[in-house]
């Protein structure tokens, strides 16, 4: 099977994203530890997509910015397109893994920073799978 650099690079980023985004997600939760559950959930969730998608654009622009100015506008806007439409899957797949998770393990009573890693770890695994398939599905890359 030939190895598509592109989706290997996403996959870079992901990984690189998901480390940053866990830790600082971890220490969240742990922060909040003594809010109520719901409260720790939703904010350790946001502080997190916040982390992840600030560090994953940037990521993206350097490893692409060279390859869209060689490229036609029409081919840039489909690729986007392709992306976003996968990404966004992804994203449901990761909250309705990550939010009822990370809700649980907090009311069975494990640590929050504990709770946080292996919810996370569930949900971006879960979330890396989804956007791969889709994006080599649609032949985006």
């Amino acid at each position: 099977m030939k190895m598509n650099q592109q989706l290997l690079q996403i996959n870079r980023n992901f990984i690189i994203c998901f480390i940053v985004s866990a830790s600082l997600s971890a220490v969240v939760a742990q922060s909040l530890s003594e809010y109520d559950n719901q409260i720790t959930t939703t904010i350790t969730i946001g502080v997190g997509y916040g982390i992840y998608f600030g560090i994953f654009s940037f990521l993206f622009y350097l490893d692409n910015k060279n390859r869209y100015k060689q490229m036609k506008i029409s081919l840039i806007r489909k690729e986007l397109f392709s992306m976003i439409s996968s990404f966004g899957i992804g994203e449901i797949i990761y909250l309705v893994i990550r939010w009822p998770s990370l809700y649980y393990f907090l009311e069975m009573g494990i640590e929050s920073y504990i709770a946080s890693l292996i919810s996370e770890v569930i949900s971006t695994a879960c979330y890396m799978m989804t956007v791969t398939i889709f994006l080599r599905k649609t032949k985006t890359f």
